[in-house]
């Protein structure tokens, strides 16, 4: 798992060599009409339309993914869709999914590989009344604790072990919609939410005892980034056989550099970007979408080594939980994730002169109407 030039790395290199002469060998990209062909995938996303998926939306929207030669047809996702298992069949060519929903399959043989980790940080809470007294995992003994489940559980599971907790015994733990109505009317004690969207949720509703907005002094967190459970989330898989192909490799490259850049500009464009994922059909409200897209921004930056590229230390910590907590039977090899094209695709951006580290991005203050509108 070592950052290492390989065989494949050259390969891709050389490949980027072909597309930079197809597309004009500019200092700034250039349009689809300089490319001498036009390379057609598709991205599963693994959720609906949201700013949590901005960065992709702002590459196709902006014109970022046909200045790298490609058209990328991006599909929705939903409960019922699993983006490992759409990449692993071919009916996509690259995937988002969480670091620990995608090693599980990988496992059991979908050969899956992460090119990019956009996602640096976790950004899952456990979210209580501040009158529940629950602030840390060991307070959750003897409360009903809510999980959305399908592979969203691990870090609660294994924090609250770590506290010394048996989650089949200490902890009442039920199935939680994905909203946050049995927080609000206290039918359980701790609810699951990410820190973009669910918690912002708790925060645009009205506290049903008190009849007025809640704030957040009125509720406790567990951040599982300072528990020392964190897993990585969303990251960009690929077909892990067809890496080997190169053109297949050069796309794979093109599209991670292309994709990064669109994070980008969701960066140093915040606002447009709430307004790209709002005119690509997402049913959240405007000041929900602001919320949501500055706290995604803190999720990926500031990125040290380059957006996209996997921090080994965040890599062995996912690893390391999934094992001890038996998610995964073992470690996977180190054929899982793969730094190549995510290298090759920043090297790409710094040469011209794109700011691939984010080290100076700040939050915006953002206003949470009523439900978010």
């Amino acid at each position: 798992m070592k950052k290492r030039l390989t065989t494949r790395l050259l390969a891709v290199l050389a490949a980027l060599t072909l597309f930079a002469t197809a597309c004009g060998n500019d200092e700034a990209a250039v349009g689809i009409g300089d490319c001498e062909s036009v390379d057609s995938v598709s991205l599963q996303l693994q959720w609906l339309t949201q700013a949590q998926f901005a960065g992709y939306y702002a590459a196709a929207d902006e014109g970022i993914y046909e200045r790298y030669c490609l058209d990328v047809e991006i599909r929705e996702g939903g409960v019922d869709i699993a983006p490992h298992q759409q990449l692993a069949s071919g009916a996509v060519d690259f995937a988002v999914s969480w670091v620990p929903k995608a090693l599980v399959p990988r496992e059991e043989g979908m050969d899956i590989v992460n090119v990019a980790q956009v996602f640096q940080r976790s950004g899952t809470l456990q979210v209580s009344w501040a009158d529940a007294g629950i602030d840390g995992p060991a307070d959750l003994a003897g409360k009903v604790v809510g999980n959305w489940g399908w592979g969203n559980e691990f870090e609660l599971l294994a924090g609250s072990r770590k506290a010394g907790l048996d989650p089949s015994s200490d902890y009442e733990l039920v199935q939680q919609s994905f909203d946050m109505l049995a927080l609000l009317t206290r039918e359980i004690d701790a609810a699951q939410a990410m820190i973009y969207n669910e918690y912002a949720q708790m925060l645009e509703a009205t506290n049903p005892a008190t009849g007025k907005r809640v704030t957040a002094d009125d509720l406790s967190i567990i951040d599982w980034n300072d528990e020392g459970t964190a897993m990585l989330n969303d990251a960009i898989w690929a077909d892990g056989a067809r890496l080997g192909n190169a053109d297949y490799a050069d796309i794979t490259t093109r599209f991670v550099a292309a994709s990064l850049e669109g994070w980008m500009y969701c960066r140093d464009n915040s606002a447009d970007c709430v307004e790209i994922v709002l005119n690509n059909g997402s049913s959240l409200g405007a000041s929900h979408q602001a919320w949501q897209m500055n706290e995604i921004n803190g999720l990926i930056w500031p990125s040290p080594d380059g957006a996209g590229v996997m921090d080994e230390g965040l890599w062995a910590q996912t690893v390391d939980v999934a094992t001890s907590q038996g998610i995964l039977a073992s470690a996977p090899d180190s054929g899982a994730y793969t730094t190549e094209y995510a290298e090759a695709a920043v090297e790409m951006l710094k040469n011209r002169g794109v700011d691939t580290t984010g080290k100076n991005w700040r939050r915006v203050d953002v206003t949470l109407n009523p439900g978010g509108e």
